[in-house]
């Protein structure tokens, strides 16, 4: 299934990904496991195979003995000389890694690697190039009870033939993946900008990989979660400002690029120092699980958030004590989102499939500007379009993507779509290509959905 996805916006990705190097501990246990591996060749050729030798006798003739047959073959084999090449031990992994002199496992930066390249077939590296045409798709994916971060590329259709979705790359995950937030902050301070994602998992902690580097087998950094355990038997204790359940909602702030936000099982929100790799606020305005955050794209500061206790929270991370304005909703929330065409409206969708709008300009409390029986099952996921105002998609687990027009807050269906994905559970509209829209979910799939290509869509905008 797929849990979530996101666009990648065009331009940030490298065009080649860089391959992952190995850490100094992963180095070192590397060398000695080659060197234990060696001595333990060195123990068995010092012994002779009874398997062998009774081969050898056999082709002797049956009068000759297991030594003369033995000795034989070691004359045959010129065993004497095999270890000429040195009397090191590390002879062993030169022969294993084909090196002459001190095996090499580090490269110095900019130094190709000749065993990590992509291949000589020039459509290999081809393939492997992202151009800077492609569109970009992140998902959040578990299959048989393996978790990884997939790399779509979407080739759009052109006079040349069909339009084109496959898997560039892919990165393993430790956990089942709930939420993620592409971001392009450097944990480390750099302010150019990175290819990176935020990912939050059933386990306490939030991770922060890096989407240019192929075979990574760790986070770039994480936030939150649990210690390392000095002995084995002790229990991990959670580090301070840690979440202490699983992650379900991020949400990045483009425009305080270090800040990130997070809704948790712990019924907390907390905010994020991405640079600091700490958490600065955390907010107690709910009573039960959280399942969405969202950042006002307008005022950066507001802070909205969605719950399992039936509510929706307005915060502003300037004054994060202070008593958020707070609406009832008429079901668990599942997802949320701000109107791009209208920031100071947002959307509240629920367990029970209804949509809602609200403005925040009339205060706590106030009535929906409109409630919509979207779909008759969980309506999962939220996405407007951003170039045309009013469209707005919505997806649910009654396997249905449905094309809406809230313009003038009296909302009217488009159309509705069975993309085969199964249950929806993520959609989005690009940004870079405001007419596709991505979607996946139960099925494992990522889909594309030009949404041009629907006469009712065509006739109404």
């Amino acid at each position: 299934m797929i849990s979530a996805l996101s666009w990648i916006p065009k331009g940030v990705a490298k065009a080649v990904p860089t391959v992952a190097q190995p850490t100094e501990e992963e180095l070192e246990a590397m060398r000695a496991q080659l060197e234990a591996e060696g001595d333990g060749d060195d123990d068995e050729d010092s012994e002779p195979s009874s398997s062998d030798a009774d081969m050898d006798s056999d082709d002797a003739g049956k009068d000759e003995t297991v030594e003369e047959a033995v000795a034989r073959a070691k004359k045959e084999l010129d065993m004497e000389h095999y270890d000429d090449s040195g009397d090191d031990d590390a002879d062993v992994i030169n022969r294993v890694l084909g090196t002459s002199g001190r095996a090499r496992l580090e490269y110095a930066e900019g130094e190709p690697d000749p065993y990590l390249q992509l291949g000589d077939d020039d459509s290999e590296i081809e393939d492997f190039t992202l151009r800077p045409t492609d569109l970009i798709i992140l998902s959040a994916k578990n299959e048989d009870d393996v978790s990884n971060l997939e790399v779509w590329v979407y080739e759009e259709a052109d006079g040349g033939g069909e339009a084109n979705l496959y898997v560039h790359h892919e990165v393993l995950l430790p956990a089942f993946p709930l939420c993620l937030a592409w971001m392009d902050c450097d944990p480390r301070g750099d302010t150019g900008r990175r290819n990176l994602v935020a990912v939050g998992t059933l386990e306490p902690v939030i991770e922060i990989w890096d989407l240019d580097v192929v075979d990574s087998v760790e986070p770039l950094t994480t936030l939150g979660g649990k210690k390392k355990k000095k002995k084995k038997k002790a229990k991990a204790k959670l580090l301070p400002g840690s979440h202490e359940d699983s992650v379900l909602g991020l949400s990045w702030n483009r425009e305080f690029r270090n800040v990130l936000a997070s809704g948790s099982a712990d019924c907390t929100v907390k905010i994020w120092d991405l640079v600091k790799g700490a958490c600065e606020h955390t907010l107690k305005c709910h009573t039960d699980k959280v399942q969405a955050v969202a950042w006002n794209p307008a005022e950066s500061p507001v802070l909205l958030t969605g719950s399992f206790d039936r509510s929706v929270c307005l915060a502003d991370a300037r004054t994060p004590q202070g008593d958020p304005a707070r609406w009832k909703v008429t079901a668990d929330v599942e997802a949320l989102c701000w109107n791009p065409h209208d920031p100071t409206c947002f959307l509240v969708s629920c367990e029970d499939g209804v949509v809602a709008q609200y403005d925040a300009r009339k205060g706590k409390g106030s009535a929906a500007l409109f409630r919509l029986s979207a779909h008759d099952k969980p309506t999962c996921t939220l996405s407007f379009c951003p170039a045309v105002r009013g469209l707005l998609a919505t997806g649910s687990t009654d396997k249905k993507v449905k094309l809406w027009d809230v313009s003038n807050n009296t909302p009217q269906m488009v159309c509705a779509q069975d993309l085969n994905t199964g249950a929806v559970f993520s959609a989005s509209f690009c940004g870079d290509a405001p007419h596709l829209l991505a979607a996946g979910g139960a099925g494992g799939e990522v889909v594309v959905w030009d949404v041009r290509a629907h006469s009712a869509v065509a006739a109404k905008f």
